[in-house]
């Protein structure tokens, strides 16, 4: 499981930017994304993939979102493989 803390450390350790300026741009871009999702709009966010909200039941402590995620493959012109930090933009760019 990776959390928000871990995503912004790895945020910072591949772009090179300071950690007070990448974690509120993380934290903007989740709760965009969880808007999103709780909205039940479809994404597409390539490398990661296409989501679909498929079903959603309510909790008494929240809501359940089944996804459907639809990933690209290598083949289709997206390169999946999410250790490669080549394509990365430079800090400065």
């Amino acid at each position: 499981m990776i959390r928000k803390k871990e995503l912004t450390d790895l945020v910072v350790e591949r772009s090179g930017m300071n950690k007070k300026d990448v974690k509120p741009i993380v934290e903007v871009t989740l709760a965009i994304l969880g808007k999103a999702l709780a909205e039940a709009r479809e994404l597409n966010l390539q490398p990661i993939g296409k989501f679909k909200v498929r079903c959603e039941k309510l909790m008494p402590n929240g809501r359940v979102l089944v996804t459907k995620i639809h990933q690209f493959n290598a083949a289709e012109g997206v390169d999946n493989d999410a250790d490669d930090a080549s394509d990365m933009p430079d800090a400065a760019e």
